[in-house]
């Protein structure tokens, strides 16, 4: 009770009282394009600490090279079983990113092929064209050719579910490439 009487009885209406933290009100203003001592060499962002693994994504071990994609293509597998496999999902995302170019079927004739905008998209069935679950993963992660990169688009489930995707457009090929074989 003294304690109240004492913080009452020194308040004074005709100046202002203190302020505990005045920087929450009075902040300090950057310049965009100014120097500033939150980087240690003063112009590139830092580096993250070695080890580390930024927040939403996974580690993959296959580098980006001829080495690292035929390491993928022989041994990389997918975590998805069966019953994962969502293929309404992954037909989706498929027209999305996959198709302009690639066509619906994987044939290789999407609207940017049809139009030559782009040329020499292969399809999936094409001869010498051995692609496993792990190449066409390591595609998508790297990208390849005149093909880029689509990790930042589609995120590591989405990327398996359009890997299952296009090995069931390449097998459906190989049926229909079969079927014409034998008329």
């Amino acid at each position: 009770m003294i304690v109240l009487i004492l913080f009452a009885s020194c308040k004074k209406d005709s100046r202002p009282n203190y302020q505990f933290m005045p920087n929450m009100y009075e902040p300090v203003g950057y310049e965009a394009y100014s120097e500033s001592d939150a980087f240690r060499n003063g112009r590139e962002a830092q580096l993250p600490v070695d080890g580390t693994i930024a927040r939403g994504h996974d580690l993959y071990e296959f580098e980006n090279t001829n080495e690292g994609y035929l390491n993928a293509k022989a041994n990389l597998l997918s975590p998805l079983d069966s019953t994962e496999v969502d293929e309404s999902k992954a037909a989706q995302l498929y027209s999305i990113y996959c198709a302009i170019c690639h066509g619906n079927k994987g044939d290789g004739q999407g609207n940017l092929v049809k139009r030559e905008k782009i040329l020499g998209v292969p399809s999936y069935n094409d001869v010498g064209r051995a692609i496993t679950l792990g190449s066409i993963h390591h595609v998508i992660y790297y990208g390849r050719n005149s093909m880029g990169s689509y990790a930042n688009q589609l995120n590591e489930e989405e990327r398996w579910q359009v890997t299952h995707y296009v090995m069931k457009l390449k097998s459906e090929l190989e049926g229909s490439q079969t079927v014409k074989d034998s008329i």
